[in-house]
C-alpha cells in the first residue's frame, strides 16, 4: 500500500438509542476526553492516512464544535442508517479518490497504529481486510420462548471489528450495487460482491461501546493502562478565637470557652485540608474559589468547600491515597473527638479509616497558640492522577 494513499472514514452519526444517557455516546467523556476523539487522534497521526472524514448526524453540529477538531478533519453529514452514512463518506472522497479506505465506527475507541499497519499489509494481497477476534464463548441458538434450541459450532467463527480496510473503488461499487441490502458491516457488502476479505487477528479489547456497561468496562481498561502520577498537596490555616461556646473542627462541633473567628464557620482543619486537596491539582487555594468578600459564604459550612475540592479532583481523574491533618492548639483537647472527625472525613472522601490521619499537638505554651489566642492546622494529601 502506497504511503499517503489511504483515506479514513469515521462513522459517528448514530443516535445512541440503545445506550441511553443525556448525550449521544460518541460525545460522552471517556478517560477525560470524548469517546470519538480516540479514533480521530489515532487515524490523524498515522503516516499512511492522507484524509480523515468524520460522518456526523446533522443534529450534532454543536457537539462537534465543542471538540475543537483539527482542521484536517473533514465533516460529512450522515444518513438515516449506518450504511447510508458510510456511503455518504465514500461519495465525499470522489473528488480525489484514494487507493484504499478505512471505515471505522467511532464507538470503538481502542484502535491503534499497529491495527492500521496490519490491515494495510493485508490489503496488499486482498480486496479488503478486517480486524477480528475468534469467538471464545459457547454459542446457543434460542427459540422465540427464550429456550435453548441448539448449540452452535463456534469453530471458524470470528467477531468482526472495525476499522475495516478496502480498495476504495471496489467497496464504493459494492455499496452502490447493494444499497438496498441492510448490511451489519461493510465486509458483508464486500462478500456479496465476491471480493476477497482477509481476517486480521486482533484483541477483544477493540470492542464496540453500545451500552453504559460497555462504557464502564472501557473506563476500567483505560484506568489499567493509563500511566498514573503521584502528587502531594499541603495546606496551612490559622483562625483566632472570638466570643462563643464551641469550635468546629473537621466538621465536628466541640464545646469550648471560645469560638473561632472567620467568614465561614472557621473550620480551620477543613480549610487546611481543602487547600491541600486543591494543591494536588494546581487549583489555587480556598480563597480563589470562595472569596471572603462574597457574602454568600458567610457562616457557610466548610464541608461545602471540601466537597468542591473533591469534585475538582475527580474531574481530573485523581484519587486520594491518604490525608494527614495536624491540629495545633492548647485547648480544646482533640483526642476525645478524633474518632468523630475521622468518621466525617472517611464519609465525605470515601476513604478507609487507615487512609485518614488526624493528630494534635501543642506549642508548649509558646507563641499566640500557646497563649490560647487561636488554633492552627496543617494538612498533607497524597493523590494519584
Amino acid at each position: 500500500m502506497k504511503q499517503r494513499d489511504v483515506a479514513a472514514i469515521i462513522v459517528a452519526a448514530g443516535s445512541s438509542s440503545r445506550y441511553g444517557g443525556n448525550i449521544p455516546k460518541q460525545y460522552e467523556i471517556l478517560g477525560g476526553k470524548s469517546l470519538l476523539l480516540y479514533s480521530v487522534e489515532v487515524l490523524l497521526a498515522h503516516p499512511a492516512i492522507s484524509r480523515v472524514l468524520l460522518v456526523i448526524n446533522k443534529e450534532h453540529h454543536a457537539f462537534v464544535a465543542a471538540l475543537k477538531l483539527s482542521s484536517r478533519v473533514e465533516i460529512v453529514i450522515g444518513g438515516a442508517s449506518r450504511q447510508q452514512s458510510v456511503n455518504n463518506g465514500l461519495k465525499a472522497l470522489q473528488n480525489k479518490p484514494p487507493h484504499g479506505v478505512l471505515i471505522h465506527d467511532a464507538a470503538r475507541p481502542f484502535i491503534t497504529a499497529q491495527t492500521v499497519d496490519a490491515l494495510l499489509v493485508a490489503l496488499e494481497t486482498s480486496d479488503g481486510a478486517i480486524p477480528a477476534s475468534p469467538i471464545a464463548d459457547t454459542l446457543k441458538k434460542n427459540t422465540p420462548a427464550q429456550k435453548i434450541e441448539k448449540t452452535v459450532e463456534r469453530h471458524h467463527l470470528w467477531a468482526a471489528q472495525t476499522p475495516q480496510a478496502f480498495d476504495y473503488a471496489k467497496i464504493f461499487h459494492a455499496h452502490t450495487e447493494f444499497a438496498a441490502i441492510e448490511a451489519t458491516d461493510d465486509a458483508q457488502l464486500a462478500e456479496l460482491a465476491g471480493f476477497s476479505v482477509a481476517l486480521v487477528p486482533h484483541s477483544r479489547h477493540n470492542f464496540k461501546i453500545t451500552t453504559q456497561e460497555d462504557m464502564q468496562m472501557a473506563e476500567a481498561l483505560i484506568a489499567q493502562t493509563k500511566p498514573r502520577q503521584q502528587r502531594i498537596g499541603q495546606g496551612v490555616d490559622v483562625h483566632s478565637f472570638t466570643a462563643g461556646d464551641f469550635v468546629t473542627l473537621c466538621g465536628v462541633k466541640i464545646p469550648h470557652i471560645h469560638a473561632l473567628k472567620g467568614h465561614s464557620d472557621a473550620d480551620v482543619a477543613l480549610h487546611a485540608l481543602t487547600d491541600a486537596l486543591l494543591g494536588t491539582i494546581g487549583a489555587g487555594d480556598i480563597g480563589v474559589h470562595f472569596p471572603p468578600s462574597d457574602n454568600q459564604w458567610q457562616n457557610a459550612d466548610s464541608l461545602i468547600f471540601l466537597r468542591h475540592a473533591v469534585k475538582l479532583l475527580h474531574a481530573k481523574g485523581a484519587e486520594i491515597n491518604n490525608i494527614d491533618v495536624t491540629i495545633l492548639c492548647e485547648r480544646p483537647k482533640i483526642l476525645p473527638h478524633r474518632v468523630a472527625m475521622v468518621a466525617v472525613l472517611t464519609k465525605e472522601l470515601g476513604l478507609a479509616d487507615d487512609q485518614v490521619s488526624i493528630k494534635a499537638t501543642t506549642t508548649e505554651k509558646l507563641g499566640f497558640l500557646g497563649r490560647e489566642e487561636g488554633i492552627a492546622a496543617m494538612a498533607v494529601v497524597s493523590v494519584v492522577v
